[in-house]
């Protein structure tokens, strides 16, 4: 029998495609002759979505799962919410605003198939105001920049990813992290495949420009201390500047006297210039111990151990630790 599959999708005031949504991922599951649950994460919605995720999950009892959050948490602490109700060996994570068809939803398990452990997926034709495909690519840079797996598209959520690389996702314990580019430092094998992408036609958006440039923090922030190793550098390039500019000055002054040096003012400048760089040597020495401090108190997993092969089994080890395990 072919492994459970699971959808989590994200929702926050979303009454208005609730129902198309549900009917559309019930007939796009249904023909994957695979068994499925479609888990919906109510977050904090202040419309109906809450009770109508109620009435579908009491109307299809077993295929539709309902979690409701007391409050409003962001879309990515919906997701980890819906990853923890989960229970298919394959997971998927789709948008509630059906701009990603989910008719899209079997060619990813299709291409999960192949032994990848994330499948990602690149919107065509992205029906988006300009600013947010601006911020995409910036996205989409400095992604590729902090994990070094060249996607092209790290905003789509319409993604799928192997149980053991959503458990791994559940061992991080951070407030503020992106779900995409957190799967793909743990997976082995992935790849990205096109799928088509609507134009919203109900609803609002709710990433406006100032969520934009805070998810352009969460990213940086959360993924990388490199901001924190650039005051190192940007110190290192200025003592040296200072250094290079005042053994000119040493030899234009052994050259042309002491008349040229304009009576020391540009020997005070190259001092400035060493000073001003052994500051931000220290700031970056400084930025180094508080990102590793950082580091640590996000209590990632140093490694993460999908299988044992060659053992045999503990009967006493608890089911938990079975298949996959965090080893700190």
């Amino acid at each position: 029998m072919d492994s459970l599959v699971s959808v989590v999708i994200p929702v926050y005031n979303e009454e208005h495609n609730l129902e198309e949504l549900i009917r559309r991922c019930l007939d796009a599951c249904s023909q994957m002759k695979r068994p499925f649950e479609i888990i919906l994460v109510d977050d904090g919605s202040r419309d109906k979505s809450a009770s109508m995720i109620s009435a579908a999950g009491a109307r299809h009892g077993g295929k539709i799962v309902g979690v409701l959050l007391n409050r409003n948490y962001g879309q990515h602490s919906a997701v980890m919410a819906g990853f923890f109700e989960s229970r298919g060996e394959i997971v998927v994570t789709l948008d509630a605003d059906l701009q990603n068809p989910p008719e899209e939803i079997p060619r990813l398990i299709a291409k999960m198939e192949g032994g990848y452990d994330v499948v990602a997926s690149q919107r065509e034709n992205r029906h988006d105001p300009l600013f947010r495909k601006l911020a995409s690519k910036i996205i989409n840079r400095a992604a590729q920049k902090s994990t070094g797996v060249k996607m092209t598209d790290y905003g789509c959520m319409l993604r799928a990813y192997r149980r053991h690389i959503v458990n791994a996702m559940l061992q991080c314990h951070e407030r503020s992290t992106f779900i995409p580019i957190l799967a793909n430092s743990f997976a082995r094998m992935t790849t990205e495949i096109p799928v088509g992408h609507s134009e919203r036609l109900k609803g609002k958006s709710k990433y406006s420009l100032w969520k934009l440039i805070n998810l352009q923090f969460d990213l940086l922030t959360s993924m990388t201390t490199f901001p924190l190793r650039m005051l190192s550098i940007m110190g290192v390039a200025v003592a040296a500047l200072g250094i290079g500019f005042g053994m000119l000055l040493l030899i234009l002054r052994l050259a042309y006297g002491t008349e040229w040096a304009a009576q020391g003012v540009f020997t005070l400048f190259s001092i400035l210039f060493i000073f001003i760089g052994a500051q931000f040597i220290g700031m970056g020495l400084l930025g180094e111990y508080i990102g590793r401090i950082y580091s640590d108190v996000r209590a990632r997993p140093r490694y993460f151990v999908q299988q044992v092969v060659g053992r045999e089994k503990d009967k006493d080890v608890p089911e938990a630790k079975k298949g996959y395990d965090v080893i700190l």
